[in-house]
């Protein structure tokens, strides 16, 4: 799956136009390098968010097409949150 439409399955940024844009000024990272919106994502790749001050870091865990607001969060295990709320 793409990486900008994962983010938005697993809400972890909640719009696809937003998570497009992180990814394409550089401000996301798989397994420590830097990817575009169209890096394809697989289970038990290291995600990495940097926006502004704010960090978040998980494991993705499972990778569906769909998910449903309360299942979402079972994609990802959350390693590191320093301040980011999307």
């Amino acid at each position: 799956m793409r990486l900008d439409k994962f983010l938005k399955v697993s809400r972890i940024i909640k719009r696809r136009t937003v998570a497009n844009e992180a990814c394409s000024s550089g401000r996301v990272m798989i397994n420590d390098k830097v990817a575009k919106p169209s890096s394809e994502v697989k289970a038990g790749d290291i995600i990495v968010i940097r926006l502004g001050a704010k960090l978040f870091k998980a494991e993705i865990i499972e990778v569906r097409e769909y998910a449903a607001k309360e299942n979402a969060d079972e994609m990802y295990r959350v390693i590191a949150n320093e301040g980011f709320d999307e």
